[in-house]
């Protein structure tokens, strides 16, 4: 049996779910995205409400003149959604992209952040 992938499979294929980590402090949380192969003006990030998108393009780096018999992987782009918490401050998000790895810090609200209540005595 053979099988070959046409460059029409890979535009209708569902987009790769990359893996994530999400870590969270005092301050923020933090979103750490494998995006490999990718370059930093390729990703798009977008805030819509409290829906975070994170979409870039899928470069497996096959050479030109090969034509893929098999291939498990038919996405042409990477996308992942986030429903983000109301305490966090989308408008502040810092974004860096390092060795293919995304990392999102959004700051959470100042009203959201631990606090220490001073205690008066009288």
């Amino acid at each position: 049996m053979q099988t070959q992938m046409t460059h029409s499979d890979a535009r209708q294929a569902p987009p790769l779910l990359p893996p994530v980590d999400i870590s969270e402090d005092a301050a923020a949380i933090t979103i750490t995205a494998d995006l490999p192969g990718v370059e930093k003006h390729a990703v798009s990030i977008k805030v819509d409400g409290r829906t975070l998108t994170i979409e870039a393009p899928l470069v497996l780096g096959e050479a030109n003149a090969l034509v893929s018999v098999y291939a498990e992987i038919k996405a042409n782009s990477y996308r992942r959604v986030f429903e983000l918490s109301g305490e966090l401050d989308t408008t502040s998000i810092d974004a860096g992209l390092i060795d293919g790895v995304l990392t999102l810090r959004i700051p959470k609200l100042e009203r959201a952040k631990p606090r220490r209540i001073e205690v008066k005595a009288g």
